[in-house]
């Protein structure tokens, strides 16, 4: 995918929000870091320090945004049961917006704020699934450049903003807010969506320092100028902080071929590293890192309401306690290149429809498909086989998946002996992504 200028996809919401022809900054959020900031809660509550840091994040978490129903869906809940005593799941979604509104330092330039300001773009928009029975976690990662139905979303100032039935999934953010976000992943999905955060750059920042840095592999050097700061990486192990850690997960110039696509796979990588971290290195043993890490998440997103109680931060958390690191997947919602544009791309459909029902179906998965383009795995064997027609020749857009909840199992489900509807399913290789176990290493742009 190529980036082009961007003056001519302003929607309209509440919020005026400037493009300009710079090459395009995003931000990279990581749903497992705000998972990481909500186990810190549990491990800090204890004591008289606890009882001080319980207080202290609670008075850093922002006004939360109250989330509206979809019609056809339940009414989303104010008052949220325990989520960890109970036989139920968890889906969170997760805006990264690429505004450089009030984050000061060098987003202050001239340069930085023409890029973007105001309400920004989700440019990373990550859904976590948690499974009922906590035994199995998704998180999804949809590309910003796909093309798909935007709904009618509620206007924050009140009233409705029109939808689309063919919009940049990335402008949903501008165009009605987070309610805009969750609206239309809850439309391609099927889910309903009762808890959601927008996170800005400098949360990336802070909570990659919280936790020490992550270590992560590169198969080769990854360099990329267009990122503020520039990276500059070789090959092999690097433990990466800060602001770097920024510029590695916003990279796209740098890793794989390039595109977005890419991009989310190089994420992964980062995630599936900080997972391990977080459940194997150390961190949950550590009080003063785990404090750190939930102060800089509270203070760097916008919740929704129903996030704003630090106990349900908690419940959360604890549904994640004994699920594993190989039970925690993470996947790209499988796109192939828009017929009308080739910098853009849609939902392939076959392939949504098949994750969609396990989404729904609250079924475990397995992978099938490769890392992604920006990503390897040094102990595979074999790579996976391509796939006749993964990418398409022109044809009509393909529209994305809007499933009612299905009664019967998705298809390439294990069968499920107890009735539940528990079996795993096994997802088509055209979907790429890997488990939080898979040691995997990202692939430098050469």
């Amino acid at each position: 995918m190529t980036d082009l200028p961007r003056r001519h996809q302003r929607a309209r919401g509440p919020e005026a929000v400037r493009h300009g022809r710079l090459p395009r900054r995003r931000g990279g959020v990581a749903a497992m870091k705000l998972l990481a900031a909500l186990v810190a809660v549990v491990f800090v509550s204890v004591g008289s320090v606890a009882a001080y840091a319980v207080w202290d994040v609670a008075h850093s978490i922002k006004t939360g945004v109250h989330l509206e129903a979809l019609p056809g869906h339940s009414a989303i809940p104010q008052d949220i049961p325990n989520v960890a005593a109970i036989p139920g799941g968890v889906n969170l979604l997760l805006a990264g917006t690429d505004s450089r509104s009030d984050l000061g330092g060098i987003y202050n330039s001239a340069d930085e704020q023409d890029a973007s300001s105001g309400a920004g773009n989700n440019d990373v928009t990550m859904l976590l699934h948690i499974a009922q029975d906590h035994k199995s976690m998704m998180v999804v990662s949809f590309p910003r450049d796909l093309m798909v139905a935007i709904p009618d979303c509620p206007d924050p100032n009140g009233g409705t903003i029109d939808g689309s039935s063919y919009a940049q999934f990335n402008t949903a953010l501008s165009r009605g807010g987070l309610n805009c976000v969750v609206a239309t992943v809850s439309k391609m999905t099927g889910l309903s969506i009762p808890f959601a955060a927008v996170i800005n750059f400098n949360g990336v920042s802070a909570m990659s320092s919280a936790v020490g840095g992550v270590t992560v592999c590169l198969a080769s050097p990854v360099t990329d100028d267009y990122t503020n700061p520039p990276l500059d990486l070789p090959a092999g192990e690097n433990t990466i902080v800060g602001d770097v850690a920024l510029s590695f997960l916003r990279s796209r110039h740098g890793v794989g071929d390039g595109s977005d696509l890419g991009r989310i796979s190089n994420q992964q990588v980062f995630l599936s590293a900080l997972a391990r971290k977080i459940v194997s290195g150390g961190v949950l043993s550590n009080p003063v890192q785990l404090y750190a890490l939930a102060k800089a998440a509270v203070n760097n997103i916008t919740p929704s309401e129903t996030l704003t109680n630090p106990t349900t931060l908690v419940q959360i958390a604890l549904a994640l306690r004994d699920t594993g690191l190989d039970n925690m997947v993470f996947v790209q919602y499988p796109a192939v290149t828009d017929p009308d544009d080739p910098n853009r791309v849609v939902p392939q459909e076959s392939a949504a429809d098949a994750l969609n029902q396990a989404l729904v179906n609250d079924q475990p998965v397995k992978l099938t498909g490769s890392t992604g383009r920006a990503a390897e795995d040094p102990t595979a064997t074999t790579s996976p086989a391509p796939v006749p027609g993964a990418e398409p020749s022109p044809v009509t857009p393909a529209a994305p998946a809007t499933p009612a909840a299905p009664t019967t199992p998705a298809a390439g489900a294990t069968p499920d002996p107890t009735g539940t509807g528990g079996g795993s399913v096994e997802l088509p290789s055209t979907i790429t992504g890997q488990t939080a176990a898979q040691q995997t290493c990202t692939k430098g742009n050469d």
